[in-house]
């Protein structure tokens, strides 16, 4: 539970229209720039179907898991089904704050990225409209994210915290 209140803590948003995603095109990048500034777009994007997340409303789940692939997406379906079970609403918003491009590899068909997060307008509350959040989360979160082509489109496919990076841009 622990897991899945620290994702959806990250991914909040209040009752806002869903907005479509944008799969990005990739049957190859020419540059490596290229592959990052996909690797970013596709990352805003999904942070803004988060952001635009209603748990009460399943329907609003699909952007994000348009945007997402292999366990990442799995996870997501696992969190976001177990915060509409436990009627949990997720508030505020998530700001991306940094997105660095580490490397492209693979043809340029697999992109890894540190995307730093702030978190301190979100929160995740019960039903009851208290904080289910913990006390010690910190603000800010570093990701190292790992982005992958799949069906010719740029998908997020990992995401995990780097406590080792730094969040300043």
């Amino acid at each position: 539970m622990l897991a899945l209140l620290t994702l959806a803590a990250t991914a909040l948003s209040a009752c806002t229209p869903t907005p479509e995603p944008t799969p990005t095109p990739t049957a190859a990048f020419a540059s490596e720039e290229e592959a990052f500034a996909a690797a970013e777009e596709v990352y805003r994007a999904y942070n803004d179907a988060l952001n635009a997340v209603d748990t009460s409303d399943p329907v609003t789940f699909e952007p994000v898991f348009a945007l997402s692939s292999g366990d990442f997406e799995a996870a997501d379906r696992k969190s976001f089904s177990e915060l509409h079970a436990e009627n949990y609403e997720l508030r505020g918003e998530t700001r991306m704050i940094l997105f660095e491009g580490v490397k492209a590899e693979k043809g340029l068909s697999k992109v890894t990225a540190l995307v730093c997060l702030d978190v301190s307008d979100s929160g995740v509350v019960d039903e009851n409209g208290a904080s289910v959040v913990p006390a010690d989360r910190p603000d800010i979160n570093a990701l190292r994210v790992i982005f992958m082509v799949s069906d010719g489109e740029l998908l997020i496919d990992r995401a995990d915290r780097d406590e080792a990076s730094s969040c300043v841009s």
